[in-house]
């Protein structure tokens, strides 16, 4: 990657607390890049249950709380999804950034709206239940998979083009986008990144970090760009492995929010 300096940069669907989350290698991209606003797109959590948090996850929040910290200049925020649901409060006061259920900006004289994308999976809409059962079933999976999570990768690309989840957000997105007046309109959700155009509306997905392939948004002077982070080294380390004690300032996170510190199996 050349240019690493950019007006905002936009990742989702970390989905920490599950074993594909590559955490990690969010934590190496965020370092290797400069940025003055940072959008967390949605579904940072896999679910509610903190038990799940492995050390590379609390390093993970760790970072984004300092990154907060006024005197770096840095404007950090989170934008929910589906399974951040009820973590609204929490979030906030765990990482000291504000959380949106949308989330608009101007830059370069043209209005932007960031969104997760949820709102616009019919599925998901009218089967709250099943798709909440779907999830557990999916986490159990992951345990059971083997170390590189293959199966579990291919299902979660299979989830995607059964429900025509791309095209289907694709096109709420844009009309969304539409009636709120915005030139551009970014979402995740789909875990597949994607770029289209419609009624003078410029849609773009951010894609997910759960996959070996791991994508991103960069928005700067030289326009929109959907980016695939390729790390130095690929680490094959089980993430089962890691659950171990957080270290004291990753724990103090969590304490800071009346959670007790965490502890893995």
């Amino acid at each position: 990657m050349q240019d690493k300096s950019f007006d905002t940069v936009i990742i989702s669907d970390l989905h920490m607390g599950s074993d594909l989350s590559r955490a990690g290698d969010a934590l190496d991209f965020l370092r290797s890049v400069q940025f003055r606003r940072l959008i967390l797109l949605g579904d940072m959590f896999a679910d509610l249950n903190f038990s799940r948090l492995t050390k590379e996850h609390w390093k993970f929040l760790g970072y984004i709380r300092k990154l907060s910290n006024p005197r770096h200049d840095i404007e950090v925020v989170w934008v929910e999804g589906n399974h951040d649901h009820g973590l609204t409060e929490v979030m906030s006061h765990l990482v000291g950034i504000p959380v949106y259920q949308q989330y608009e900006w101007t830059y370069a004289g043209k209005k932007h709206l960031a969104i997760h994308g949820h709102q616009f999976d019919s599925f998901a809409i009218k089967n709250f239940r099943i798709t909440h059962f779907g999830q557990l079933v999916f986490l159990w999976l992951q345990k059971i998979d083997s170390k590189n999570k293959r199966f579990a990768r291919y299902l979660d690309r299979l989830n995607t083009r059964w429900l025509r989840l791309s095209a289907q957000v694709a096109q709420g997105a844009l009309s969304h986008g539409k009636q709120a007046d915005a030139e551009r309109i970014f979402c995740g959700h789909t875990h597949a990144p994607l770029s289209t155009e419609r009624d003078g509306v410029a849609y773009y997905n951010s894609g997910a970090w759960v996959d070996l392939r791991c994508t991103y948004i960069t928005v700067g002077q030289e326009g929109v760009s959907i980016r695939e982070y390729v790390p130095e080294e690929i680490d094959d380390r089980d993430s089962r492995e890691e659950r171990v004690e957080a270290s004291s300032d990753s724990a103090g996170i969590a304490m800071q929010t009346g959670l007790l510190a965490p502890v893995f199996d």
